[in-house]
């Protein structure tokens, strides 16, 4: 049995071909943040007869079961990145829409400081940084 056709497994999901493709379109793609029209884009370009419907639907299961979050960085398109458990805040260029993730242990105590002192249970929490990308910012200097 393969690793995906396993963790589609653990999550209680049936071990369908579209499926097993896009849980190894997240897990080796090197855009780790993907838009279901992205997915369905490359999925076409490789051949696999899939419908975009079908892949809205499986992305759907797959964040009901944990194996994705979704975010919406744009606020309007959905973008999905496997759920690896490990906290992690984003960076997200408005001119091309990179997104960068971070990790910043001295933000993360802040912030737990800061509930603290405003006596409240932090359970969770998110934190996106819009601006320009080095790429960005060197092409608008140039125009």
């Amino acid at each position: 049995m393969s690793r995906e056709s396993e963790e589609l497994k653990q999550a209680g999901l049936k071990a369908t071909r579209p499926r097993r493709r896009i849980l190894q379109l997240l897990e080796h793609s090197e855009e780790r943040h993907r838009t279901a029209e992205g997915i369905y884009r490359t999925l076409l370009a490789e051949g696999e007869e899939v419908g975009l419907a079908t892949v809205y639907r499986v992305l759907a299961q797959f964040e009901r079961a944990g194996l994705v979050k979704r975010h919406h960085f744009d606020g309007e398109r959905a973008f999905f990145e496997l759920d690896e458990h490990q906290h992690h805040d984003h960076m997200i260029c408005l001119r091309c829409g990179r997104v960068e993730e971070f990790v910043n242990d001295e933000i993360e105590r802040l912030q737990e400081e800061i509930a603290r002192a405003h006596h409240f249970k932090l359970t969770d929490h998110r934190m996106e940084l819009y601006g320009l990308c080095a790429a960005c910012q060197k092409a608008v200097s140039e125009d």
